[in-house]
């Protein structure tokens, strides 16, 4: 994953970077109750994922142990996203918990700098498993230093929880489609209908 080099321009918010690519492939990757199965849930599953993904150097032996951190790696992540999108039952302890265990990963799944004469990538120097935790890191630290971090969200309506980019001119996206929206709106607007308020509903 490379970091932009000095005199780079700065991107566009609304770029479809490769580090935000790899990102958002590694957290869309859980069961989500409407359709959308767990591609983390054994050894033989993820190491099926990296067969078909080349962000993450392809084919690699997996066992169900680096299923589980796999999924701890990225159910932190997102936390972090559902944070960026304002989710508040994300914010407070678990929001804490999931950087305690973003800190620990940093730790475990160091980066090391390559530079070259075109810039400065970032990358993993273990192999297997570790390698792809350490390439996800990367991709978080590549996008992030855009300043532009908080526009990786996950959405907010349960329990999609998919992430994207918010390619909004304000960066005030909530959800990762209309369709979302649409199901958080209507939500609310029963709610109300119980509680004896009739507005309609908002779009």
């Amino acid at each position: 994953m490379s970091s932009a080099a000095a005199g780079t321009p700065k991107l566009s918010p609304r770029t479809v970077t490769p580090a935000v690519e790899a990102l958002l492939a590694f957290v869309n990757t859980r069961a989500d109750g409407a359709g959308r199965r767990e591609l983390f849930g054994d050894g033989d599953s993820l190491a099926a994922w990296l067969a078909e993904c080349d962000d993450f150097g392809g084919e690699t032996v997996a066992t169900d142990a680096d299923a589980a951190a796999a999924r701890e790696l990225r159910d932190a992540l997102v936390t972090v996203l559902l944070a960026h999108s304002g989710d508040e039952e994300s914010l407070g302890e678990p929001l804490q918990r999931a950087e305690r265990h973003l800190r620990r990963a940093g730790s475990l799944y160091p980066l090391a700098a390559v530079v070259t004469a075109g810039g400065v990538e970032l990358a993993s120097p273990q192999a297997g498993v570790e390698r792809v935790f350490g390439t996800v890191l990367a991709a978080v630290t590549t996008f992030a230093q855009s300043s532009d971090w908080g526009r990786i969200k996950a959405c907010r309506n349960p329990p999609c929880h998919f992430g994207f980019l918010d390619r909004t001119r304000n960066g005030g996206g909530l959800y990762c489609s209309p369709g979302c929206g649409s199901q958080v709106s209507m939500r609310n607007y029963r709610r109300r209908q119980r509680q004896g308020t009739q507005a309609p509903p908002q779009a």
